[in-house]
């Protein structure tokens, strides 16, 4: 295949390191080769065609490393930040998810065992967990939907024939490239370490991450407590081996300009009097995820979902940044706001943030308007024909909207 020219708007392409630099990565080890040059074109900066997807990202040449610090409950270590995932986005933004089935393997405790990588997934056990405790689930979930999507992670780009050889190398690489990103350490050098009280501006969170790192990542908040960091990537090569080149964050977070709060992981926030020590219990409402698409549901099956604009649509959803817990919370686009007018749900730079709930239904978590999670629009999307989506069950066709977090 013909990669197509690709020319991004993102500067400041200096800085770069590859997978092959001496960061310690403990016994990851053996790792998969991919046998590309590290010297060809940087994804998003090519100027001419590349033939050979298997050492050059594409279409996601728009990589980002997004990590958890998670306080309530509490994962990972307490002087650790945890993985989230490596994501593949287009250039411009949009991304491509789930992209095949075929490679949406299960148990991957045992492909890792069976791919001589038992010292990763010790690795992983310990720094990329799941809120809910199912950390297979959420492994499956990252190489499913953000994995397969890697052009240079594809079966055909890999040199073993063991079952499992294209999960096992995209999963030594996230963790190789989330130890090289030591959020923890960067801000603790910057004396921002954890504690209940200590409020910082976004700037200053920032600026001291750019201090050690060299570029600004996105930085997402839930009511204004920090739990979690992008940082974005071109590459030059394969992922399996070739060179992430560091960028600052092309979309900001979801967090707050000021009043950010960095607390440390506990269960509960611990207060101290003269003589007395009282233990606070955690906000009311839990959290929602940071970055979600907005799947469309009739009658329990998938129907599309929501693009930037906030309309109804079976083409490539679009992410929303959300900020708050479930039972308060708002939303962005790449728009700009979302909220909704006389009954009608949109996003863009004109538009007033509405406060949004989320109303928990079986395994799903719907979008709610003012405590409702009926909405409607005048028919059903298909191609290129999309629907405004209104609030309420008074148009044509009737659905909920399932927050997915990503």
């Amino acid at each position: 295949m013909i990669v197509p020219i690709l020319i991004a708007s993102f500067t400041g392409l200096a800085a770069a390191f590859p997978l092959s630099s001496p960061a310690d990565v403990g016994g990851l080890f053996p790792r998969a080769s991919s046998g590309c040059s590290t010297s060809g074109a940087t994804s998003c900066h090519n100027s001419s065609a590349v033939s050979d997807s298997c050492c050059f990202e594409y279409p996601g040449g728009l990589l980002m490393q997004t990590q958890f610090w998670d306080t309530d409950p509490v994962t990972g270590p307490s002087n650790s930040w945890t993985i989230h995932g490596l994501w593949p986005d287009h250039c411009d933004g949009t991304y491509d998810s789930s992209c095949d089935s075929s490679r949406a393997y299960t148990n991957m405790s045992a492909i890792l065992n069976a791919n001589g990588a038992s010292s990763t997934l010790s690795t992983i056990q310990k720094y990329w967990v799941d809120i809910n405790g199912d950390d297979e689930t959420f492994w499956e979930h990252e190489w499913a939907k953000h994995g397969t999507c890697m052009s240079t992670f594809k079966k055909t780009c890999i040199s073993s024939s063991t079952p499992g050889a294209d999960a096992t190398a995209y999963i030594q690489t996230v963790v190789k490239l989330f130890q090289s990103l030591p959020t923890y350490t960067w801000l603790s050098n910057a004396g921002i370490t954890p504690d209940t009280s200590t409020t910082y501006s976004l700037s200053t969170l920032t600026s001291a991450i750019k201090a050690s790192w060299g570029h600004l990542p996105a930085l997402d908040c839930s009511s204004g407590r920090l739990n979690g960091a992008s940082y974005y990537f071109n590459l030059i090569g394969s992922g399996i081996d070739g060179t992430f080149v560091p960028i600052d964050a092309p979309y900001a977070g979801s967090c707050p300009s000021s009043g950010i709060t960095y607390y440390p992981k506990t269960s509960g926030t611990t207060t101290t009097t003269t003589g007395t020590t009282t233990v606070n219990p955690p906000p009311t409402g839990t959290g929602v995820p940071a970055r979600a698409t907005i799947d469309a549901l009739q009658s329990g099956s998938k129907i599309g979902g929501l693009l930037s604009l906030g309309t109804w649509s079976t083409q490539t959803l679009a992410t929303y940044t959300l900020s708050g817990t479930t039972s308060s919370f708002t939303m962005t686009s790449s728009k700009g706001n979302c909220g909704v007018s006389s009954g009608t749900f949109a996003c863009g730079s004109g538009v007033s943030l509405t406060t949004f709930s989320a109303v928990t239904s079986g395994s799903q978590l719907l979008l709610a308007s003012g405590g409702s999670t009926a909405w409607s629009s005048d028919g059903t999307p298909s191609g290129t024909t999309v629907y405004t989506v209104y609030t309420g069950s008074s148009h044509a066709q009737d659905y909920t909207l399932s927050i997915v977090g990503i």
